[in-house]
């Protein structure tokens, strides 16, 4: 079977990646293998530059990310990473000042690459359902949707200070927003919506705060560009209690930065595992800093029992919104849900009375419908008698031949019932 090459569509990419601490080089290098198969399918070239940040860098360099890796990050086209940091109560990277800790870096190459846009995927695979803590009818088909959060902003970036006053302490904290800030985090969420299912949801307090009063007018002023995407607004503790009333009802979320914070932990939580869940930040370019949602996991580093999932959905993510190669990240998200599934090609086969009606299902890369046309031609318009001495599932069992192929798999039947073949 041949693979999806177009010469005209190929492309090569150069990706900086930072394996990081603890299982970070080993779910980075299961996400490369994945890029890699993505490349050998679509005729893409990807290219690895190998560079250190965290508890690693401060074993080599004394600081948790140099500015000459830095510098390196940003003339990459992307960057892939692992995680970064070891045990906090152990390590001695934890007797160092913050500022010299593993998770310093992190903070350095958000500020370093511009990155303001943080997203996160909350994702229920309908085959792990039962580790949702929701009730199964408000989960039933599973859920996917993002959160947009502004990551630079806010709350966490104004001005801050404790005082005396009165006679007694009194803290201040000053949350701030300019049209700018917004605007861009803003075009970000509906950009996004417009390769999902266009609908965007703007979670603010516009009822108490006036930054949230200029947010949701700066928004709507966006929307305008965006005839094709739906959008709405929603009071944030609103959206709090949407999430686990009726999680199926979002798309994209778009808040600010303290909001985001919550409302993406609580979306982790309905999902039932964080090592599922992939994030991304990104700036004003493409260039974009993608890595697994969980952390470094250092208890469990060199046990081989570290799940790649998140961190190959990350590489997912940045295909489809550095490199804008939505349908290799589709075949990415498609591949994973059949992992969980544990299943990859469902053939059903049924007579009628001058046709036989085959049904595939291929939760994997798929065929293009012109392979599909070659092989399922000579079986059209067949009698009865034909379809019997083709085995009745001749259709569905070359169709899945040929899918099994493409999959670099080898094929075997797992149950032949009456309604179907399962291989």
């Amino acid at each position: 079977m041949e693979n999806y090459i177009n010469e005209e569509e190929a492309m090569n990419f150069h990706i900086a990646v930072i394996p990081g601490d603890g299982i970070g080089p080993e779910i980075v290098t299961q996400a490369k293998k994945v890029l890699d198969k993505v490349g050998e399918v679509y005729g893409h070239t990807f290219e690895y530059e190998e560079l250190l940040m965290g508890g690693c860098s401060i074993d080599a360099y004394g600081e948790p990310l140099t500015d000459e890796t830095l510098e390196r990050a940003k003339k990459s086209d992307s960057v892939l990473l692992g995680a970064v940091g070891g045990n906090v109560g152990q390590s001695n990277w934890y007797q160092l000042p913050p500022d010299k800790r593993p998770e310093a870096g992190l903070l350095k190459i958000r500020k370093g690459l511009g990155l303001f846009c943080n997203l996160r995927p909350a994702v229920l695979f309908d085959e792990l359902s039962g580790a949702c803590p929701l009730k199964s009818e408000l989960t039933e088909g599973g859920f996917d949707f993002v959160v947009t959060r502004e990551l630079t902003g806010g709350l966490y970036f104004g001005e801050r200070f404790t005082k005396e006053v009165d006679g007694q302490l009194q803290a201040t904290d000053t949350l701030t927003y300019n049209e700018t800030e917004i605007r861009r985090i803003a075009k970000w969420a509906f950009d996004i919506a417009m390769k999902r299912n266009k609908k965007v949801c703007s979670v603010d307090k516009a009822n108490v705060l006036d930054s949230s009063r200029l947010w949701r007018k700066v928004v709507k002023e966006v929307s305008a560009d965006y005839p094709e995407v739906e959008f709405s607004d929603m009071l944030v503790d609103n959206c709090a209690m949407q999430l686990v009333r009726d999680p199926k009802q979002f798309d994209v979320i778009l808040t600010e930065n303290m909001f985001g914070d919550i409302l993406s932990d609580e979306a982790s939580m309905v999902t039932g595992s964080i090592g599922m869940l992939s994030s991304a930040s990104l700036g004003e370019g493409t260039l974009g800093l993608y890595e697994p949602s969980h952390g470094s996991a250092p208890d469990i580093a060199g046990k081989n029992k570290a799940n790649p999932i998140a961190t190959i959905l990350s590489a997912a993510m940045m295909l489809k919104y550095s490199f804008n190669l939505l349908k290799e990240s589709d075949a990415i998200e498609n591949a994973v849900k059949a992992s969980a599934s544990g299943q990859q090609v469902h053939v059903v086969c049924k007579e009628e009375t001058q046709m036989v009606l085959i049904a595939v299902i291929d939760h994997g890369i798929g065929m293009r419908e012109e392979d599909i046309k070659k092989v399922t031609e000579p079986f059209y318009m067949v009698d009865k008698s034909r379809s019997r001495k083709a085995g009745g599932a001749g259709l569905g069992l070359a169709l899945c031949t040929e899918i099994v192929k493409l999959h670099h798999a080898r094929m075997k039947i797992k149950s032949r019932l009456g309604e179907g073949t399962t291989v």
